[in-house]
């Protein structure tokens, strides 16, 4: 049946086909019909009918005329379908907005053609290639990506441009589609805004429910892309076939259940989606703990209802949801009060959805591209492609299928357009994407949903418009992410933690070695789930602390009578043979790149032990401390404060006067007594107490050091062999003992290139003690090394064997699990309980409890105390001296040079000086100047200040018997 409305043809053709309805869509589809008849009704009685319009197209194409008065445009979509309702409102309303616009195709109607694609790839191309013999310049459509993967390689051949408002899949390539355009936006952005999604909230797994054809399987491709950048991936990916029943749904769904990801991240058709949710409600998987997290498809069925359905929202209560995001403006709000007329009137029997205002822009698209191309001048011709002709007998005609000539200049036309429309900018990019991705972040709960944020490929995730954030510049830090709070499944607002220990009936495969020595910390039993030890108490200790149950089959690695290969255990988990290893397991850098690790439960490290001697004391052991010259500068330096102190000192301090045996005595005892810090002389002089202070420091640091090293001394073993450190081990060409199976040897060979054939594999505490007992000469080793907590084992054992030096390598023992396995996050946390609530240390102190010699770190071989050691000390001291030397002196020579310029001349009262003048005569020998040395610094200011009186009076007498005789 053909029917032409409103410059639309529409070709209907009745059809039975078998499709699976939910029951909520069941109650709805009387509706729909019922609405649907009323349009096709109105549109016969109201619309203006144009007869011949594919006629008159042709034949103004075949005239050759320059402005054709009518332009054929196909429209492929399928009719009964979500999208397809409203596209076929939209295409409706923008063909009549067209026409009725002048500025636009002036003279020119726009006539489009629809066709019915029944969901149909095989119907879809044969409607396609009906549609092109009506020489239609462009196809607008269609909305499923795989008609239009079929379809792009019939108006390849044809010439004919293909505008998909609702082919999202990333796979149709403009290189591979030249003339495919989308028209909305790909679901390589839509996945990358899921990516961001499970990055900010911290999950590191998703499962995929997706419908298996070219859509489904392209944007899955996509998400998998996207997380793999963020450091996620989709563990499973649970596809269905497009037509499936809901038993195969069902299916589907209870093996997704047992998997232990919990993000559902679910991409499928708009049509049959909301059975997947229906299922996973009756299947108990809406509620507490699980997240599901949509594409658009469905905001586009919600967007879709008149009405909202309680049932239908029951199902998707704390759902998140993405939805292709439109800028409000002026146009878009005079076009949803129409929409909303219409369905008022029964004329539309959809809501608007985004792909009814992507459709109503496609065809703005096409008009102003057209219009573009006629006023250029070109014009619309059709020719007969020679490679398409009908074979003998057949009825496909396909030498009616006729090339566009001007195809390719209308593409160019098509990409280069730029206009505003309902759904946002319509401007392509070099990758003949849409401009400007963006998405709404929706959340469904009670009868709706709410909007919790946005996301661009601009700025990530934000709770500001889009439209605001492009006049900013471009933030996608993890900082700037935010959303509004999510009301999640279950009606909870904590973020769920995104998985669960698989409910799949399979225990947990843990990995043990079974040791040949050391049992403290694995030990074996003849059943293997009922081991002891240290480390498997803990990681017991720690299991129990989860909030769910964790189902453990531990499996012994070797046979007991040496150690296993750690690193092969390793490798087992890298090749799924295990889930996990647990045990005295080091992290060290090469294993985590394999496996992830637990926080430490234990401090670890490589050390190295050998064996000590006693040593040996005598008489005169309390010299030991300094060496030679230490012992004679630090004697010197006692000396020579003690005379600077004294000279400092003597000229105003009674203490340091007096008979010159007296004084020497003095400045002995002065000098020894500050070792004590018991000296009784009292400093005076400024002088003299910074000298003090500064010796005092160094007395100070002296007599701390010389008491360490004298009990280190008194007390300390010597080493039986060259070993001293690890600098003496690496050097050396001794053997040296390791623990079979740890890294320790593997650490020697390539961190500290250590050859080979030096290294002697060892594997119990006796044969430890055997081989240092031997040393090399007996065909033993020099020294062992190995990580502390088996040394701290051994050593209270063997008490003639001691740690050389420190700790070497600072790591940590912890439990292995495959990479990106959340169990590990989980026991990190239970481990830091278990420690911060003591019970760690419990566990360690009931099967590393150390009896027997202390194991404590000696200082083994002690130096002697040099005076390299020490000779900044003595060099500030020294300075000190010199220039409190300086000062005085100088201060000594000014007084000189003051007291000499002074005449002596006669006094009234030298009987009085008589003893001070007497001495201070004889200035002008050098004796004279060792006397004003000795001379009482007070005595010598007195005399200054007697001869300066005596002066000034001298001369007033002078000026007086001057003014006496002038009189006479």
């Amino acid at each position: 049946m053909k029917k032409e409305i409103g410059g639309i043809v529409f070709l209907h053709k009745n059809k039975v086909t078998s499709k699976v309805l939910s029951p909520l869509q069941s109650s709805t589809l009387i509706m729909e019909s019922t609405a649907m008849v009323s349009l096709w009704v109105l549109w016969l009685l109201t619309a203006l009918v144009t007869t011949g319009a594919a006629e008159e197209a042709a034949a103004a194409a075949a005239n050759g005329s320059s402005r054709p008065s009518v332009v054929n445009v196909g429209a492929l979509f399928t009719y009964n379908s979500v999208i397809g309702r409203a596209a076929m409102l939209g295409i409706q309303q923008a063909v009549k907005d067209v026409n009725a616009n002048p500025a636009v195709l002036s003279g020119t109607t726009l006539n489009v053609i629809p066709q019915d694609t029944n969901c149909s790839g095989f119907l879809g191309t044969i409607e396609a290639l009906q549609l092109m013999e009506k020489n239609v310049v462009t196809v607008v459509g269609p909305q499923s990506s795989v008609i239009a993967h079929v379809i792009s390689h019939v108006v390849n051949e044809l010439h004919v441009p293909l505008l998909a408002f609702g082919a999202t899949d990333p796979g149709l390539s403009p290189l591979e589609y030249p003339y495919f355009i989308r028209t909305t936006h790909s679901d390589y952005f839509q996945m990358n805004a899921v990516a961001d999604l499970v990055e900010f909230y911290g999950w590191r797994e998703v499962t995929a429910i997706y419908v298996d054809d070219d859509y489904g399987r392209g944007g899955v491709i996509a998400l998998g892309d996207a997380l793999a950048t963020k450091r996620s991936k989709v563990s499973y990916k649970a596809g269905f076939p497009p037509k499936s029943d809901l038993n195969a749904i069902k299916d589907l769904l209870m093996r997704v259940n047992l998997m232990e990801s919990r993000v559902y991240v679910v991409h499928a058709n708009p049509d049959s989606g909301l059975n997947i949710f229906s299922l996973a409600k009756d299947l108990g998987m809406m509620g507490t703990g699980y997240v599901w997290i949509t594409t658009d498809w469905l905001a586009s069925s919600l967007d879709s209802f008149i009405t909202a359905d309680p049932n239908t929202m029951s199902l998707i209560q704390g759902t998140i949801a993405l939805r292709h995001h439109t800028p409000d403006s002026a146009s878009k709000k005079r076009f949803i009060s129409r929409w909303n007329d219409m369905i008022r009137q029964g004329e539309a029997s959809s809501g608007l959805n985004s792909y009814g205002l992507y459709a109503y822009d496609s065809i703005w698209l096409v008009a102003h591209a057209v219009d573009q191309f006629l006023n250029e001048g070109q014009t619309i011709n059709f020719s007969s492609d020679p490679r398409l002709h009908d074979a003998k007998g057949s009825r496909l005609r396909l030498s009616s299928l006729q090339i566009f000539d001007a195809g390719e200049s209308l593409l160019h036309k098509l990409l280069q357009t730029n206009f505003t429309g309902l759904s946002g900018r319509m401007q392509f990019d070099s990758d003949r994407n849409l401009i400007r991705p963006s998405y709404d972040i929706l959340n469904v709960g009670g009868t709706g949903s709410r909007l919790i944020g946005y996301w661009t490929n601009y700025s990530g995730l934000s709770v500001v418009a889009p439209e605001i954030l492009y006049q900013k510049p471009p933030n996608t830090s993890p900082q700037n992410q935010k959303l509004r709070r999510v009301i999640w499944p279950g009606d909870t607002a904590a973020i769920p933690r995104g998985w669960v220990f698989p409910n799949n009936g399979k225990p947990l495969r843990i990995g043990v070695p079974n040791r040949a020595s050391f049992k403290q910390f694995v030990t074996e039993s003849s059943n293997s789930d009922n081991l002891g030890g240290f480390c498997i108490d803990v990681f017991n200790a720690a299991i129990k602390l989860l909030p769910y149950p964790v189902p453990c089959s531990f499996k012994l690695i070797g046979d007991g009578s040496k150690n296993p290969n750690y690193d092969e255990i390793m490798n087992m988990i890298a090749r799924n043979e295990l889930d996990a290893a647990v045990g005295d397991f080091a992290i060290v850098r090469n294993r985590t790149k394999i496996a992830d690790f637990t926080q430490p439960y234990t401090e670890s490290g490589l050390v190295i032990v050998t064996r000590v001697r006693e040593s040996s004391t005598n008489a005169l052991a309390f010299l030991k401390p300094f060496s030679v010259e230490m012992w004679c500068v630090t004697g010197a330096f006692f000396i020579l404060v003690g005379t600077v102190v004294w000279i400092l000192e003597h000229r105003m301090n009674p203490e340091f006067r007096g008979k010159p045996r007296q004084q020497i005595a003095t400045m002995f005892w002065f000098s020894f007594s500050t070792m004590f810090f018991s000296h009784r002389e009292n400093t005076v002089s400024t002088l003299g107490r910074l000298v003090l202070i500064v010796w005092l420091f160094v007395v100070l640091i002296i007599n701390s050091s010389y008491t360490a090293s004298l009990t280190s001394i008194l007390t300390v073993q010597q080493l039986s062999s060259g070993i001293t450190g690890l600098d003496s081990l690496i050097s050396s060409t001794e053997p040296i003992g390791y623990q079979e199976g740890k890294f320790a040897r593997n650490y020697m060979i390539e961190e500290l290139n250590i050859h080979e054939s030096r290294l002697v594999p060892l594997n119990s505490p006796e044969q430890y003690a055997t081989a240092l007992e031997l040393g090399p000469e007996g065909g033993g080793v020099a020294a062992i090394v190995d990580e502390v907590p088996f040394v701290e084992i051994f050593l209270p054992t063997y008490c003639q064997f001691r740690i050389i030096g420190q700790e070497f390598t600072k790591n940590g023992w912890g439990f292995a699990f495959q990479r990106d396995s959340p169990l590990a996050v989980d026991l990190s946390t239970a481990i830091l309980t278990l420690s911060e609530s003591g019970e760690l240390q419990r566990i360690h102190d009931k099967w590393l409890t150390r009896t027997g010699c202390s194991s404590s770190n000696s200082d083994i071989g002690a130096n002697q105390l040099s005076l390299k050691s020490f000779q900044g000390l003595f060099l500030l001291c020294g300075a000190v001296c010199v220039l409190a030397l300086t000062i005085f002196f100088i201060k000594i020579c000014h007084q000189y040079t003051r007291y000499s310029s002074t005449e002596v001349g006669e006094s009234k009262d030298i009987e009085i000086m008589r003893e001070t003048n007497a001495r201070l005569g004889r200035l002008k020998s050098f004796k004279g100047l060792i006397q004003f040395v000795d001379t009482k610094e007070e005595d010598i200011d007195k005399a200054i200040q007697r001869k300066l009186s005596d002066k000034q009076q001298q001369s007033s007498r002078t000026s007086l018997d001057g003014c006496s005789a002038s009189h006479m």
